[in-house]
């Protein structure tokens, strides 16, 4: 008899666990630059039987992004902040129609590799319900899927911090119009110059060529006025970006 029970008690739990995955749905659209990522997330989290999540479209660039999210209307996007045509706060700003005033928004989720302040602030204040960074677990990450379609505010940690400093404070610093002159790609350049990364090596970390990088720090001088990695270092230390 006791047996008998065990194991009904395990049928039990694991029928309840089946159905509470059956009820809870999300519709996701994925928007990263980088396949190969996007791919990996897609096998992490994409099991709808098993975890919920479905993903209804993918994008690599803001263009891209904009036709898929207005297409689809997923619950929620979950969002890279540097991308080709204008960085994730491009899309949030040419969805903002989709993010409220209607039955079912459309919620974004910041899961990007940066966790700089700047970062963090700018697609905050362009309409995300939170930012995660990409050493997120799978299971993490489903479980702030679900917390951002249900209206929650998620936020890795250590970040939570800069969105606490930014508004909760009345002395929030203003914003840098130097810097919003830098698309979010010559930001991370930047930042990466700043604490001393050889081109080569940024080069491999953001899988870019040579040239590219530095395409990206002759516009990061031309817009800040400066004349070599020197005074850029001096600069990005100066607004605490490095």
């Amino acid at each position: 008899m006791g047996a008998g029970d065990g194991e009904g008690g395990e049928r039990m739990t694991t029928e309840q666990a089946a159905g509470e995955t059956a009820e809870r749905h999300v519709r996701v659209v994925l928007v990263d630059d980088h396949r190969m990522f996007r791919t990996g997330v897609q096998a992490e989290i994409g099991a709808t039987d098993r975890t919920g999540v479905e993903v209804v479209g993918e994008a690599a660039d803001v263009d891209q992004a904009v036709t898929v999210i207005t297409a689809t209307r997923p619950e929620v996007v979950l969002l890279d902040v540097h991308l080709p045509g204008g960085g994730g706060v491009e899309v949030l700003r040419r969805c903002a129609s989709l993010m409220g005033g209607q039955e079912s928004p459309v919620r974004f989720l910041a899961l990007s590799v940066s966790d700089a302040a700047e970062d963090v602030i700018g697609v905050i204040r362009g309409g995300a319900r939170g930012y995660v960074t990409k050493t997120i677990t799978g299971g993490d990450l489903v479980d702030a899927i679900f917390r951002i379609k249900d209206g929650d505010a998620v936020f890795s940690p250590r970040l939570a911090g800069f969105v606490l400093d930014a508004f909760a404070s009345t002395d929030a610093p203003p914003v840098d119009e130097d810097l919003d002159r830098l698309t979010q790609r010559e930001r991370e350049v930047l930042r990466l110059i700043a604490r001393g990364y050889a081109y080569k090596e940024i080069a491999k970390q953001l899988f870019i060529s040579v040239k590219t990088v530095e395409s990206h720090v002759s516009a990061v001088l031309r817009k800040l006025q400066l004349s070599n990695r020197h005074e850029l270092t001096r600069w990005a230390t100066a607004r605490r970006l490095v």
